[in-house]
Formats: structure tokens, C-alpha cells, sequence
């Protein structure tokens, strides 16, 4: 490529702008993004950053320096600084300089490539006591109850480490996949090979693209006995009939360990909640994990880990570990400790690619913006900061825009999301659809998601209970009102509700109704931002154009 005619703009402090409307920009974005992160997503120009963690993810992935400066320099508008190619290379070489193996004599040990990094690290005050008397110039044991925390403090130290010390095989058990009319899609099976290969790591597919299937695929190769975790107990039982439909697996076999329910089976499904329950101070479902000799433990929306579980993981690194997420996205930052806990990235499928092969629903997304009314705008002027978002994500102005859109797309199925309660309670009221939240039972959960899946309503109201792991097949229509200030993982899930593909090819529609000029603004930009990543553009419309 000439130089002068790239979509990126590389900087010294590890920004890369890339501009939009460029005829490569969506190349230069796919090649981007193994390596880069997205800061800023507005209309022109986007903002990625290219962060210690994002490359030693993608060398971990098998995607080495090369690559990653061969990208910069090939889609790159001016000579990219030669600094920042060098800091890339020597990033991405820390991973693996220090690594985790099993030693016969001395039990598990960290080996370095050179003395210095060792003693470098040795002398920390966190790792120290975490290791014993050094064996050598370039190797020191370490306790084997301390694998998982080592491997936290080394990655905060700026020295990943490659854990190779292996893992035990668990209690076996006989499972296998059926292909009982179905097959595994190419993507599914590199990326249950990709994590088999790597031992323990994260796979990140797009909802609706078959995350359960990696994990009863990877459930069928390690033939053992498997702990599920998932986030609520809906959502277990969705892994429980997939589980049915796709292996030999019999209802026996598996158990739920839930609020409702308390059975240990060979294979057990159990819910963060009760996992991470405090009792007497104590986290008694540890007992769950002491129960059996699990070979496999798979965290379901492994983005949303709760700390105790992060702590709990520490103490489960002899057990292969499967992640599954449709984003590694934090909003508190710690995705270094899924990296380090649970494992490295170690695949990760563009939603756009599985777009354009069928595999999920073309989508487009829609930013529809209202106005406060004149008494809004005052109560806003005049509260308190932590109050503003909720009054703007609140707005009265919104419920004429919501009537509108329904109206439009009278008939099909269309779900209205939002954050708050109240705010809900009055649109489901309103607009005359049932309305599932967090105060709902199971039993009211599963009945009306199955009215809705079968036709019986075509619209339904849901709070942040329905972000995640529900099967929703036919929604084709998403209608957001307000959500989780600035979170872009909750934007992204919430588009996944909509990404199955449909049984008449139609598109998903996915519209987010923002009032101006506020907080709600603001917000509704830097959720945005996953999906900008993605590819996804958000076109704006104006309430009153609709």
C-alpha cells in the first residue's frame, strides 16, 4: 500500500484513530482487533488503544508480533513510530517468558527463561510468599494451593505466565455428542479444539452463535465429570435441555444445584448466586466444589464473574476451565483476572463474519433521540449528579416514541428493555404486555418466555433479569428505554437477545430511545462502543421523524 492512503492513524501513545467512512476501514477493523481495544466510537473517527492485556491475549491465541506490526504498517496513513512497534514486539514476548510446569521432584514450579526476570518478580512482596527457596538461578516451587494467585500477581507485575503444569483428569464419565440432525459449525469446532489445545481460556462468540454447543462439545472430549456455572436458574435449564437435545447425557445425570434445588450429579449446573451465598460469614457451596472430582468446570458469561467466584477460581486451577462470554468486556477493569484465573482468550469469532455466513441475524441499530420536556429539563438542571442519569433514562418524552416504534413493527415478536423498575412497570401497564423482572419466580419466567417463543404474545417488557443466557429465538425487534449507564457489555448482550436467525431471513432491529443533551446521551455513546467494534453503526433519528 502507498504510503498516504490508510484508514489508521498510529500514535506514540498507543492510540490508533481509524477513520470511518474510509473504503477499508472495516478490513483495517477485523485486522485491528485481535490486538487493539475500542475507546471512543463517535461518528468519523474511532479510537482503539493497544493494551498489555489485549496482546498478550492475541499471542496467546497463536497471533504473534509479526502480525500485530505488519497490520499497523499495512493500514497505516503515516510511518507508524518506530517506539511503539518496538513496545509491541517486546509486550507480546513477555508472554510466556515465565512459565507454570510440574517437576517430579519439587512439585509445581515457576521456570524463567533468563535469572533477572526471576529475581525481578522473586522480589516482589506479593510473590514472594507465594514461592519457596529457589531451586536454581531460573527456577523456584511454588505452593500448589497458590497456582491461581501467583498467576493474578504476575500478570499485575507485567509477567504473564504460561501455566503448563497440567491438570488432573477428574472423575470420568461417558459423553458424547449425538448429531442427531445437526452438525458442529466449522467456527464451533476450531473453537473447542482452540481451547482443548490451550488446556484452560475463554471463547467468545456472538449471542445466538452456539456458545452452549462449544461447551457440550468440549463436555464430549474430556468425558468427565463437569461443574456449570451460569448466572440465574432459567438459564441453567436452557444448558440442561441443550444439554439433552446434543449429547447422550440422560436427565438423571444432570443436576441443578440452585436456589429451588440442591442436586449433585456428574454433571451439576449451579448458579453464581448460590455459589457465592455467605453463610455464617462462610461461602458454604465451596462444599459443591469439594463434592466431587470435577475435570471440567465451564463459567457461563464468564464476563460477569463475581469477586468471591475470582477467589474461588484461584483455588481451582487443577481443574481444566472453560469461559464463555460474547464479551471480555469489564466495566470494572478486571479482565485481567479472567485472563489469569480462568485463561487467555483463545478464540474469538467477528460477529460481522458470522453475519455475513448466516450463522447469526443481519442486524442494524437504531439511536432514536427525544427532548426532555421543559419541567424535565428543570428537575434535571437543578439535582443531584447520581440522580440526572435517572431522570433522563426516565423520561416521559420516551413514551411516545416507544407507542410509535410498536406501531411500526406491530406483529413481531419485540421485546422493551430497560433498567429501572418503575420505569417498566409503567410502560407494561401502558402498552398492555407482561413484564418480567427481577421479583419474578422461575416458574413466571419460563412460562411466559415459552408464550413468547411460541407466538402467544409478540411483546414483552424486561428488566436487566433478560441480559443474559435466555433463548429468545424469534425476537426480532429490541426497544431499549434506558440501561446500565455507560456499560458496553450490557449493549452488546442486549443486541445478542435479537441475533438468532430468523425462520423468514428477516432483520433484527435493535433500537436504543435516548433523550439529549443529558447523561442519557452520554451513556448511550460508550455503550456503543463494543459494537462499533464489531462493525456495528448506529444510525440516528430524531423521535419526531418517525
Amino acid at each position: 500500500m502507498t504510503l498516504g492512503s490508510g484508514p489508521l492513524i498510529v500514535q506514540s501513545d498507543k492510540t490508533v484513530l481509524l477513520e470511518v467512512a474510509h473504503p477499508q476501514a472495516n478490513e483495517a477493523r477485523a485486522a485491528l482487533a485481535p490486538f487493539a481495544e475500542l475507546e471512543r466510537a463517535p461518528e468519523h473517527i474511532h479510537t482503539y488503544r493497544i493494551t498489555p492485556l489485549a496482546l498478550w491475549n492475541a499471542r496467546a491465541a497463536g497471533f504473534d508480533a509479526e502480525q500485530a506490526v505488519d497490520v499497523l504498517e499495512r493500514y497505516s496513513r503515516f510511518p507508524v513510530p518506530q517506539a511503539l512497534l518496538i513496545d509491541v514486539a517486546e509486550t507480546m514476548a513477555r508472554y510466556g517468558r515465565l512459565k507454570l510446569v510440574k517437576h517430579p521432584a519439587h512439585g509445581l514450579i515457576l521456570e524463567a527463561e533468563d535469572p533477572a526476570i526471576l529475581t525481578e518478580v522473586t522480589r516482589s512482596k506479593k510473590i514472594k510468599p507465594l514461592t519457596g527457596q529457589p531451586i536454581d538461578e531460573t527456577t523456584v516451587p511454588v505452593h500448589p494451593s497458590e497456582r491461581g494467585r501467583i498467576k493474578q500477581e504476575l500478570t499485575k507485575l507485567g509477567w504473564p505466565v504460561e501455566d503448563l503444569a497440567g491438570y488432573v483428569d477428574g472423575e470420568s464419565h461417558p459423553i458424547e455428542l449425538t448429531h442427531d440432525g445437526w452438525q458442529l459449525r466449522d467456527y464451533q469446532a476450531q473453537a473447542t479444539e482452540s481451547f482443548w489445545e490451550g488446556g484452560s481460556g475463554v471463547v467468545v462468540l456472538p449471542c445466538g452463535a452456539g456458545k452452549t454447543i462449544v461447551g457440550a462439545a468440549s463436555m464430549a472430549h474430556a468425558k468427565t465429570t463437569t461443574l456449570i456455572l451460569v448466572t440465574n436458574t432459567v438459564a441453567g435449564r436452557q444448558w440442561r435441555d441443550e444439554l439433552l437435545r446434543r449429547t447422550t447425557l440422560t436427565p438423571d445425570e444432570i443436576g441443578e444445584y440452585s436456589g429451588e434445588r440442591k442436586e449433585i450429579r456428574p454433571v451439576t449446573i449451579a448458579t453464581y448466586q448460590v455459589v457465592t451465598r455467605k453463610t455464617k460469614g462462610e461461602y458454604k457451596a465451596l462444599e459443591l466444589f469439594d463434592s466431587r472430582d470435577w475435570g471440567l468446570i465451564i463459567y457461563d458469561e464468564v464476563h460477569l464473574l463475581p469477586a468471591p467466584v475470582f477467589r474461588m477460581a484461584a483455588d481451582l486451577q487443577s481443574r481444566r476451565r472453560l469461559g464463555l462470554t460474547a464479551t471480555l468486556v469489564r466495566e470494572d477493569g478486571r479482565e485481567d483476572d479472567v485472563f489469569s484465573l480462568i485463561g487467555p482468550k483463545r478464540y474469538d469469532a467477528p460477529w460481522k463474519e458470522l453475519e455475513l455466513a448466516g450463522y447469526i441475524a443481519t442486524a442494524e441499530c437504531v439511536e432514536v433521540r427525544t427532548s426532555l420536556s421543559e419541567s424535565e429539563r428543570l428537575t434535571y438542571a437543578t439535582a443531584e449528579t447520581r440522580e440526572r442519569y435517572r431522570i433522563a433514562a426516565c423520561s416521559a418524552s420516551k413514551l411516545p416514541a416507544l407507542e410509535r416504534l410498536l406501531a411500526i413493527h406491530a406483529g413481531k415478536q419485540t421485546l422493551v428493555i430497560g433498567a429501572y423498575v418503575e420505569q417498566l412497570e409503567d410502560i407494561a401497564a401502558r402498552i398492555g404486555a407482561p413484564l418480567i423482572d427481577g421479583s419474578s419466580t422461575t416458574a413466571n419466567r419460563e412460562r411466559t418466555f415459552d408464550a413468547f417463543r411460541c407466538g402467544e404474545i409478540s411483546t414483552l417488557v424486561v428488566s436487566k433479569v433478560a441480559n443474559f443466557s435466555i433463548d429468545l429465538p424469534e425476537a426480532a425487534v429490541g426497544i431499549q428505554v434506558s440501561g446500565t449507564f455507560g456499560s458496553r457489555q450490557e449493549e452488546a448482550q442486549r443486541l445478542g437477545r435479537l441475533l438468532r436467525p430468523k425462520a423468514d431471513g428477516a432483520e433484527a432491529l435493535f433500537y436504543t430511545i435516548v433523550a439529549r443533551d443529558t447523561l442519557d446521551a452520554e451513556y448511550a455513546q460508550r455503550r456503543q462502543r463494543f459494537l462499533a467494534e464489531q462493525g456495528y453503526a448506529y444510525r440516528l433519528v430524531d423521535a419526531a421523524d418517525l
